[in-house]
């Protein structure tokens, strides 16, 4: 009986964590972060499936029974879903990863706290892993068979893919593409909805593109020109991430780091052809997320002190950093007096202790308030 009373003081206990408000944008604030190819999707795509597999854990655990074929069914057509919209499926995977390790750590800290003996939540943990390894069966099946479906007849994408394996499959790719990589190869990505871009990249020449993981992705001979960041019209396209040269072999590194270049530049409300040495310090902020949940750490009493006013205080930090410390064009970007940006200032050094006018401090006042703004967002969807 004892036992019995145990166990079900561990399913509420996963109940009461699977339930708490923060949990799911936690997750998906982290599974954004950390999973690259995921990121694009949208919040509430992530959020909606991430919400439902919780759900299905949670009364696998409770009954203390595997999945369910209405469980699996719905596995399916996760999987399904992730290879249309061209994610991988070890993102898919990398992303379940992420959700899974958030769950159980705080599950591990509330045990603790409330009692519960060590072997009921290995028991647990066991049982959830049982019924994850069917999920990820099934999910796999369900992803390849998808997969497979929509490669077929696309050559690009298949090179393209191949290309990026790296080792000698890449160098036979590029040879196959026609793209001779003795100068080296430049790899550019994009979202895929900029058809102007796209266009005036494929008169760049010679070139391989495709839309993969969600992206337009295009690798080079050379550095696209300066038109590629040109709309036929006139103005500028939308941000490109650039990364090279770099050996065929090189290019599932290289994709990565234009990838950052991208997300570096969005950040910034840069447009156009973006290399990422030119982001070099925004693409490594934004590849360490272990570093900003440290930082975010570091700092939640200042923001809890802030209270509704995080938001605009943060907005009125970044915008003076970015501003190059001009307090007018500060205010001017915000439509505030150039004196409530010097008080919001004041205010998040004096509660945070960074000093923003420090080179090093400025860096981390950058990217703290980045963090707040982008935990904002994310919360807000």
């Amino acid at each position: 009986m004892a036992r019995q009373d145990s166990w079900h003081g561990m399913v509420d206990l996963i109940e009461r964590v699977v339930g708490e408000d923060d949990l799911l944008p936690s997750v998906v604030t982290g599974v954004r972060s950390t999973v690259r190819e995921v990121a694009v999707l949208p919040t509430a795509d992530i959020a909606g499936h991430t919400r439902a597999l919780l759900a299905a854990a949670t009364r696998a655990l409770a009954a203390r029974r595997g999945p369910t074929e209405a469980e699996l069914s719905f596995v399916e057509e996760l999987g399904s879903t992730r290879a249309r919209q061209g994610v991988p499926i070890e993102a898919v995977l990398g992303a379940i990863h992420v959700a899974e390790r958030a769950i159980w750590s705080r599950a591990r800290d509330a045990a603790a706290s409330s009692g519960i003996e060590a072997q009921v939540l290995l028991d647990a943990r066991e049982l959830y892993d049982d019924w994850a390894q069917a999920v990820r069966s099934r999910l796999i099946t369900a992803h390849r068979a998808a997969d497979t479906g929509r490669q077929t007849g696309d050559r690009d994408l298949v090179v393209l893919r191949r290309l990026l394996e790296g080792g000698s499959a890449a160098t036979l790719a590029a040879a196959e593409a026609g793209l001779p990589a003795g100068g080296g190869l430049w790899i550019l990505v994009a979202r895929p909805d900029d058809s102007a871009l796209e266009q005036s990249l494929r008169d760049q020449g010679p070139v391989l593109i495709a839309h993969l993981d969600g992206l337009l992705v295009g690798v080079f001979t050379r550095a696209p020109g300066v038109r590629a960041a040109r709309r036929p019209g006139g103005g500028s396209t939308g941000p490109a991430g650039l990364a090279g040269p770099a050996e065929p072999e090189e290019l599932g590194t290289v994709r990565r780091l234009a990838l950052s270049a991208l997300t570096a530049a969005e950040s910034t409300g840069r447009t156009g052809v973006v290399h990422v040495a030119d982001v070099a310090v925004l693409a490594a902020v934004a590849d360490r997320a272990d570093l900003t949940a440290m930082l975010t750490d570091r700092h939640r009493p200042a923001r809890t002190e802030l209270g509704a006013h995080a938001e605009a205080v943060a907005a009125a930090v970044r915008a003076w950093l970015e501003s190059g410390r001009d307090v007018s064009v500060a205010a001017e970007r915000l439509f505030v007096h150039p004196n409530t940006v010097r008080n919001r200032v004041q205010r998040f050094a004096a509660l945070t202790g960074i000093d923003p006018a420090d080179p090093f401090g400025a860096m981390n006042a950058w990217w703290l308030c980045r963090a707040w703004l982008a935990s904002d967002d994310d919360q807000q969807r």
